[in-house]
C-alpha cells in the first residue's frame, strides 16, 4: 500500500470512479496492494473486474478469484499482454517495480507506435515527480526524442476521474 495513506484513498475513490461510469477495470488480478483497494472498490460500487494473474503469482499476489472474469495465464509476458488487449486506456498508480515495468513497456511500445492508447501516471502527492525527471533526463541526454514526453500524462486523480466521465 505504500507508507502515504493518500495512495489507499486514492485507489479506492479510482475503483468508485471507474464502476460510476460503468468501465471495467482490467488489472493484474491480485487481491493486495493499490490495486486489490481497486478492485475492491470497483466491485463494491457494483463495477466489473477483469483480472489476469500467472500461475506462479497465484499466492503471492493473492490471486482474487471474484472478479467479473478471472484469467490464469502461464507467464507475466502473457499476462501483461491480456491486460493490455483488453484495456482502453492505461492509468498507473503509484507502485513498485512491476508498475514501473509495465509503464515503461506500455511506454515503449506508444513509442515504437505498436499502440496509441493513452498512458495515464495518476499522481498522489507528487510520486511520480521523480520518475519524470528521469525521463526528462533522458531526453535531455539525447537518449531519447522530446517525443517521448508526449506519450504519457501525469494526471490527478480529480482529472483522471473527470477524463472518465466522457
Amino acid at each position: 500500500m505504500g507508507v502515504n495513506p493518500a495512495h489507499a484513498e486514492a485507489a479506492r475513490r479510482l475503483g468508485q470512479a471507474i464502476a460510476a461510469q460503468g468501465w471495467r477495470l482490467v488489472y493484474g488480478a491480485g487481491d493486495v496492494g493499490l490495486m486489490g483497494e481497486v478492485a475492491r472498490a470497483t466491485q463494491g460500487a457494483g463495477g466489473a473486474t477483469f483480472g489476469v494473474i500467472p500461475v506462479h503469482l497465484m499466492q503471492m499476489e493473492v490471486g482474487k478469484r471474484d472478479l467479473s472474469t478471472f484469467v490464469v495465464t502461464e507467464t507475466m509476458h502473457e499476462r501483461k499482454k491480456v491486460m493490455f488487449m483488453n484495456a482502453d486506456v492505461i492509468a498507473m498508480l503509484p507502485g513498485g517495480a512491476g508498475s514501473l515495468d509495465e509503464f515503461f513497456e506500455v511506454l515503449t511500445w506508444a513509442q515504437i507506435g505498436l499502440h496509441q492508447k493513452p498512458i495515464w501516471l495518476i499522481d498522489v502527492a507528487g510520486y511520480w515527480h521523480p520518475l519524470v525527471a528521469l525521463i526528462d533526463h533522458v531526453i535531455a541526454q539525447g537518449f531519447a526524442a522530446p517525443s517521448l514526453r508526449d506519450l504519457f500524462q501525469v494526471l490527478t486523480l480529480e482529472e483522471v476521474c473527470a477524463r472518465l466521465e466522457k
